[in-house]
């Protein structure tokens, strides 16, 4: 029997909702062939707030986003939280479009 298990859109709404000017990339790592196993997402947020806060108050941000879910639908998340400059510098540049479009980063900038 599932539980109301969660959509990597509906995560992503959740986080870019309840993280000031975040864009998230969330994602489904692992595929299940049992449908009563737990959610395992992936997220990917870049967010202006996070800035002069440590990984752990990032990550925190993060979770508190999820809220409720984290206990009902989602059994486990990898999060990567990156500023806007981290994540012109270190990111993997699949956000830049999303980013460019939040007026995040400049179009040169990629």
């Amino acid at each position: 029997m599932t539980a109301d298990v969660a959509d990597p859109a509906e995560i992503e709404d959740l986080i870019e909702t309840h993280v000031p000017d975040a864009v998230a990339r969330v994602t489904t790592p692992r595929v299940h062939n049992d449908e009563d196993e737990d959610a395992h997402f992936a997220a990917v947020v870049v967010s202006p707030a996070f800035e002069d806060e440590s990984l752990v108050d990032q990550h925190q941000r993060v979770y508190d986003a999820v809220g409720d879910r984290m206990t009902r639908s989602v059994h486990a998340l990898e999060i990567k939280t990156y500023t806007p400059e981290a994540y012109a510098e270190h990111g993997d540049g699949t956000l830049d479009d999303d980013l460019r479009e939040a007026g995040l980063i400049a179009g040169d900038e990629a």
